[in-house]
């Protein structure tokens, strides 16, 4: 019975025995090459690690030259598990490859030509161990003694390296080569090699950022967690990068990172998507978005809850404040509907300025009068008398610069509630109350002449 090869697991793969004799009587294996493989395969997994801390670059050389020379795939799947095994139990251990006595050898070229030949146990390996390799290799200042000596052939450079993969990686957000595992396998190393400048620069060039975007989604079950968290990861990464920063602008990245935090109990998901939103903030139009989509709400309610990771709360801190010079900059109306939404009115002019409420009446009617709904809501709902006292007066204004004000603000059983704060012990809400129930009764001619 042949097994499906998308569903192998490196434990399955490592229970095969390889006939390594066979390859050295053919060629393809030196002689030094079979020593190392007999004293090193089917090990204990203790006796291994000491392998390698004595001796590891040989170890590398001889498992990459296999993967270089031989194409039957039993054992091209082995040897990408041996590597697997090695580097899952010690990540560090990616170090090796990059050993100076391996200057010579095209360590990444196998692994790059089995992305996109292998099945897919093999493309998997092959991905995450590239992904290791790379994020390990010494950056430009530890480089110059590695390369000291001059390279006699052609090798497979990081650029082709780093470039082979963002293409594989995109191919697999596209479609990918297994159904389940496809796109969490590429999503999963993005968010290791978008930590370099590099790579974002790369997956802006690939299209890369609009394939994030429907993976951005609120979601429910643990596996499905680790994807979303992933992704919002990327997002995280490329919100530094400011190429990145228009395309997730015009792919509308915004909304679902807004619908994620609104869904989102887990705490890790919450905070990378607040610490992007953070980022985002002060760039283009984002602002003005964020406040439409009605985020300076979200961030009170999300203040309002008990986590517990100062990054967190601090960032949730600066997203308030940010958003709050952001409201500052919008016109008198939408100033208005956010303090409205916001549920804290206050005193500002533009409550008494006869020439707001003219301007922007009819602004009013907007999403089924939602903002006059919202105003008589708060009569129910805050506790803050000069916040009722401000939404009595606000209600006042409304009867009496709508030509149908009392007959709309009656139909939206605002009566009773105001009747209610006639009893408030706040002087300054029974005032407004008294306002607002003479204008309701007597019209907008008898009530100005009162208030006089």
């Amino acid at each position: 019975m042949t097994m499906d090869h998308s569903d192998l697991t490196t434990e399955q793969v490592l229970r095969r025995d390889i006939p390594w004799e066979t390859y050295m009587s053919t060629k393809l294996i030196t002689g030094t090459g079979l020593q190392l493989l007999r004293r090193y395969d089917k090990k204990p997994e203790n006796y291994k690690a000491q392998l390698l801390d004595d001796d590891g670059p040989s170890y590398i050389r001889v498992l990459v030259s296999i993967l270089r020379d031989i194409f039957k795939e039993e054992t091209v799947e082995y040897v990408l598990a041996l590597i697997d095994e090695m580097l899952t139990a010690n990540p560090t251990r990616a170090r090796l490859f990059h050993d100076t006595s391996l200057a010579n050898e095209d360590t990444y070229e196998p692994f790059l030509r089995l992305l996109w030949k292998g099945n897919w146990f093999i493309q998997e390996k092959s991905c995450k161990i590239l992904s290791l390799i790379v994020s390990a290799r010494p950056k430009p200042q530890d480089a110059a003694i590695a390369n000291g000596s001059s390279k006699s052939k052609e090798l497979t450079t990081i650029d082709d390296v780093l470039k082979g993969l963002v293409e594989w990686l995109c191919t697999q957000l596209k479609k990918p080569s297994h159904p389940s595992r496809g796109i969490p396998t590429a999503i999963s190393c993005l968010a290791t090699l978008l930590k370099e400048p590099v790579v974002r620069s790369l997956f802006v060039q690939a299209d890369g950022v609009k394939l994030l975007v429907p993976l951005i989604s609120p979601v429910s079950s643990q596996q499905s967690i680790q994807l979303l968290y992933e992704t919002c990861l990327c997002v995280w990464l490329l919100s530094y990068y400011e190429p990145a920063i228009e395309q997730l602008g015009a792919s509308r990245a915004l909304p679902h990172l807004i619908e994620v935090v609104k869904g989102s109990t887990k705490e890790k998901v919450v905070r990378v998507v607040v610490l992007t939103l953070r980022n985002l903030l002060q760039k283009g139009t984002f602002g003005a978005l964020m406040i439409d989509l009605g985020l300076p709400q979200l961030v009170q309610s999300l203040k309002a809850q008990a986590w517990s990771d100062e990054d967190l709360l601090e960032a949730l801190n600066q997203l308030e404040g940010g958003l709050q010079d952001n409201i500052k900059k919008l016109s008198s109306f939408d100033k208005y509907k956010q303090e409205v939404l916001l549920g804290h009115l206050d005193w500002s002019p533009m409550h008494k300025d006869p020439m707001f409420w003219r301007e922007n009446i009819t602004k009013f009617e907007e999403n089924d009068f939602q903002i006059l709904r919202v105003l008589i809501t708060i009569l129910d709902t805050s506790t803050d008398p000069r916040t009722l006292a401000v939404a009595c007066f606000d209600l006042s204004q409304f009867i009496q610069y709508h030509p149908a004000g009392r007959i709309i603000v009656t139909d939206l059983k605002a009566k009773e509630r105001v009747m209610k704060l006639m009893n408030h012990e706040n002087p300054e809400v029974t005032k407004n109350a008294l306002l607002c129930i003479q204008r309701l009764f007597l019209g907008a001619k008898y009530a100005s002449f009162l208030q006089a």
